[in-house]
């Protein structure tokens, strides 16, 4: 994700940027306790409560946010089969939800937020079910036993009621338009329009069928499964997304849009999508996408999925996210700096996605360094000159706070960005050039399609450098203070 935020250029620009933003800006944060990091939770959410292990938690095991995602089975795909509407901002249908329990289940929770439940089933069989808050409990009529996989089939409607208000992000989830909706998730809001595992732990693949008024285009992860089906007043886009995928990064952005599809110079096919009142950018957001993504196959390693692209919509949300194959830009014309951001992220938060969201830096951090290697690339200021105006800014707020401690209500605070990529840049120069481009690209090749954390990181790093970089990983992610240069 990339917030809204003036970038750098001069000191006197970033210590004006550090030491105060606007709106659409990371915020700076509060100070931070220097407090250690804790074992992660195991991917899928094998988490259960102290009843035998029959019933399915209702938080996947993230100490930092306890009721996101749910415990006890493993998702491994999606199908949605959904209508929506835009005068009426009506959305209906069913998602099937195709899981593995981890541990028997007489009781399991899903994350769905607002909308009327109309029948739940478990491999075709009506189930009972709940709603509390967030939580859509389900009760199957036989106990899932350990280990079986299982299809559970949720029909709702209504209007979607995206997050609104957050401190980061203000708007995100299913964001209806004028013409259409703009939809994405990050870090939870895959819950306003599909009942799902809402957290990235839980990674799965999706089908996507999406039924609009004729006229309306619907971009989904993935690539198409066909045309799209007319029905008279209606079309029915189908699309899939045969990686696995954390549910923060599924959309089905839909409305008015020019489309140019092709191949990149390096041969990955490439769909850009515009909304009309952006159609002079389709082009270069056509070619700027292609060029950059193949720039990272040769940087970070192949490219992990089967299209690259991106999707500007008309609506003013603040930030870019980086939705698997298909970052979405919202309401604004992407710089190269930007696409570049959006596009690392389909290695390092897509493909190599966290277990829990403490190692956000991980994502972010990673992707704010790729912006530096850009401007590398295309002769414009290197990563240690960026890197020292930074440093330079001796009183900024990110030195308070450090990145590798999740602040609960700042998720995307400058930190994040600023200090993790920070970060890469002294283990650049303690390994060298050689270790370090190695380092990444052993590390998106060995965790490709899964979910990693912190530790596993520096671990991979000491063992590639073969030295030990406690040290400097423990004053720049930890300690509430500017670090020393060595």
């Amino acid at each position: 994700m990339q917030l809204l935020w003036p970038k750098r250029l001069t000191t006197a620009v970033l210590s004006a940027t550090l030491l105060g933003t606007g709106a659409c800006a990371p915020s700076n944060g509060a100070t931070m306790p220097a407090t250690p990091p804790t074992a992660a939770p195991a991917p899928g959410g094998t988490q259960a409560s102290d009843t035998g292990g029959s019933i399915g938690a209702t938080g996947i095991g993230d100490p930092d946010f306890p009721t996101d995602g749910n415990g006890g089975y493993d998702v491994a795909h999606y199908g949605l089969k959904l209508a929506y509407d835009p005068p009426t901002k009506n959305l209906s249908g069913v998602t099937s939800v195709t899981a593995k329990a981890v541990h028997n289940l007489s009781r399991f929770n899903l994350d769905l937020h607002g909308f009327t439940v109309r029948r739940v089933t478990v491999d075709g069989r009506a189930a009972t079910f709940t709603r509390e808050g967030d939580e859509l409990t389900v009760s199957p009529t036989t106990e899932i036993a350990k280990g079986s996989s299982f299809e559970v089939a949720v029909d709702y409607a209504g209007k979607p009621d995206p997050v609104r208000n957050s401190s980061n992000l203000g708007t995100y989830g299913f964001i209806p338009t004028k013409d259409g909706a703009f939809v994405t998730s990050e870090p939870n809001g895959a819950k306003t329009w599909f009942p799902s595992n809402d957290h990235p732990a839980d990674k799965a693949t999706f089908d996507f069928d999406i039924t609009v008024p004729a006229g309306t285009t619907v971009i989904a992860n993935g690539e198409l499964r066909g045309r799209p089906v007319n029905g008279g007043p209606t079309t029915t886009f189908s699309w899939r997304e045969s990686h696995p995928m954390a549910t923060y990064l599924a959309t089905i952005t839909l409305g008015k849009f020019d489309v140019k599809t092709g191949r990149s110079p390096g041969g990955i096919p490439v769909y850009a999508a515009t909304d009309p009142a952006f159609r002079r950018r389709l082009d270069y957001l056509y070619t700027t996408s292609a060029a950059v993504t193949d720039y990272w196959s040769k940087v970070f390693g192949p490219y992990p999925f089967s299209s690259t692209g991106g999707v500007i919509d008309d609506f003013s949300s603040g930030y870019a996210l980086e939705n698997q194959t298909k970052p979405m830009y919202g309401g604004f014309d992407p710089d190269q700096s930007i696409i570049a951001h959006e596009l690392a992220h389909q290695w390092f938060g897509d493909s190599v996605s966290i277990t829990r969201w403490r190692d956000l830096w991980l994502n972010e951090g990673f992707a704010t360094y790729a912006e530096w290697l850009w401007s590398e690339h295309n002769g414009g200021l290197s990563a240690a000159k960026t890197f020292e105006d930074y440093y330079s800014a001796r009183n900024a707020p990110m030195w308070r706070y450090p990145p590798g401690i999740a602040q609960k209500q700042d998720l995307f605070n400058n930190s994040v960005y600023i200090r993790g990529a920070m970060t890469l840049q002294v283990l650049r120069e303690r390994i060298g050039d050689q270790k370090f481009f190695d380092l990444l690209r052993t590390w998106t090749t060995q965790h490709k399609y899964g979910n990693t954390t912190t530790d596993e990181f520096i671990k991979l790093a000491e063992s590639m450098s073969g030295r030990k970089l406690g040290d400097l990983f423990d004053a720049w992610l930890y300690k509430p203070e500017r670090p020393a240069l060595r």
